[in-house]
């Protein structure tokens, strides 16, 4: 039996949680930024969590595996009940119902916050990440046609939402 763990990101995951997700960065257009980040800026990103915005992490075999994390939707006050959600799981751990879990551990948290709403923005196609987002309840109320570019080619993006 694998073991699995989920628990609150420490500055000291910043470095793996870097890795997996400079992953992406470099061979997908899952993430729009086209340059990798340093563990330095992902600490700096992950110093901005707090209760309403937590990062997650999720470990098999005491490995970090993946990460989950809430951002402010957007500056302005009126949506302070808002916030964009996401989750990155390594490349070779895919597929097997990590990145559910750990999504589904950041939404029961947010739920005991003031957090109204979810947000989470898709690069298309991305057929995984629309049917995980649907699965945990997640609908589609916007579409962006050729909204990024990257790797030379433009990118569409859909926008889901989840009220909680």
């Amino acid at each position: 039996m694998v073991k699995q763990m989920i628990r609150k990101a420490v500055q000291q995951d910043a470095e793996q949680i870097r890795k997996i997700y400079n992953w992406y960065v470099d061979n997908t257009v899952i993430t729009f930024e086209d340059e990798a980040i340093s563990a330095l800026n992902m600490q700096k990103r992950m110093a901005l969590a707090d209760d309403d915005h937590p990062w997650f992490v999720i470990e098999e075999q005491g490995v970090l595996v993946g990460f989950t994390y809430a951002a402010p939707w957007k500056s302005r006050a009126a949506y302070e009940f808002s916030c964009e959600t996401t989750v990155y799981i390594a490349k070779n751990c895919s597929g097997k119902g990590l990145g559910r879990k750990l999504y589904q551990r950041l939404i029961d948290e947010l739920r005991e916050s003031p957090i109204h709403l979810l947000v989470a923005g898709i690069a298309l196609p991305n057929d995984a990440s629309v049917a995980l987002h649907e699965k945990l309840g997640f609908r589609k109320v916007a579409h962006f046609n050729e909204v990024g570019f990257k790797f030379g080619k433009f990118i569409d993006v859909g926008y889901w939402q989840l009220t909680i």
